[in-house]
């Protein structure tokens, strides 16, 4: 078993943080779990739920110093809040854009400031961002949601430099398919522009939204759950969708072997797929430029 530890992991209620904080504490570990609204969490003795809206900065930094506070360090702080946002750029009004970057990239940039402040001291300390293969590439009407994890990788790569020779590692988790809610009720929607019906179709087998029923839309919550094309046939996207317990046990498992420096960990059989897919798509394009030296 693991050394005890404290963690705190923010939109704990369900999903893949609630995976984490059960794996956490199946490890032994202390957890503080953070949720806005109601949740599924099982009691026990060493789990506290909290509630706090990650976009209040001065909320965020207190609660991670409240957890110092009280268990005397902070050990693992996972950034897994936020939500999905359908919508084609030019839908996407400027409520629906400062919400989601608010949420999923300013969110965990406080936490991580007040990470950094309690764990500084310490000498120690994991910094755990949930983003996706959707932050290596891009996918048509999911402009702003990979806007804002592209924007958490930037600083997270920058602030993993920063902060390592402090005893401090940041690990930025990239999943792809995950079998959660994530196409469900954390999905948000822009006000849809009927040009862009079409595009919605081709994607996800449907121009409406808010989703129809899951059983009248077939592969809806398949193709959410896909940042970025497969080119594979649904029959093996399905196959590829991972378990949020599975994919906890990967980031604990990481988390747990301190020679493993990865930035970037993926997470799921179809990740590393994505991510290539991605990658050679953009290096096509600088192979365009003879300076290119690959």
């Amino acid at each position: 078993m693991d050394a005890p530890e404290v963690w705190l992991v923010t939109g704990g209620g369900r999903g893949l943080g609630r995976a984490i904080v059960v794996a956490a504490l199946e490890r032994g570990h202390t957890v503080v779990a953070t949720a806005r609204a109601e949740h599924s969490l099982p009691a026990h003795e060493r789990l506290t739920v909290r509630a706090l809206d990650v976009r209040d900065r001065g909320a965020t930094r207190e609660a991670v110093r409240n957890v110092a506070e009280q268990f005397g360090r902070l050990d693992v702080l996972v950034n897994n809040a936020g939500y999905g946002l359908v919508g084609a750029v030019e839908e996407v009004s400027e409520e629906d854009a400062r919400a989601i970057l608010d949420t999923d990239l300013l969110g965990a940039l406080w936490a991580s400031q007040a990470a950094v402040e309690v764990m500084r001291p310490q000498g120690s300390g994991e910094i755990v961002q949930i983003s996706t293969t959707g932050a290596v590439g891009a996918m048509p009407t999911l402009g702003l949601y990979n806007a804002a994890k592209w924007g958490l990788e930037g600083f997270s790569a920058a602030m993993a430099a920063e902060v390592a020779r402090f005893g401090i590692r940041v690990t930025i988790v990239e999943p792809g398919s995950l079998d959660t809610d994530w196409a469900g009720s954390s999905m948000r929607f822009a006000s849809p522009v009927p040009a862009y019906d079409e595009v919605r179709s081709e994607l996800f087998g449907t121009a409406e939204v808010p989703w129809p029923a899951p059983d009248a839309t077939a592969g809806t919550e398949a193709a959410l759950d896909e940042p970025a094309d497969s080119g594979g046939d649904a029959e093996a996207d399905a196959a590829s969708v991972t378990s949020p317990a599975t994919a906890a046990a990967a980031i604990l498992a990481h988390l747990a072997d301190p020679s493993d420096t990865r930035l970037r960990l993926l997470v799921g059989d179809d990740a590393p797929g994505q991510v290539a897919a991605a990658l050679e798509a953009r290096l096509t394009d600088y192979r365009r430029d003879p300076r290119f030296p690959l």
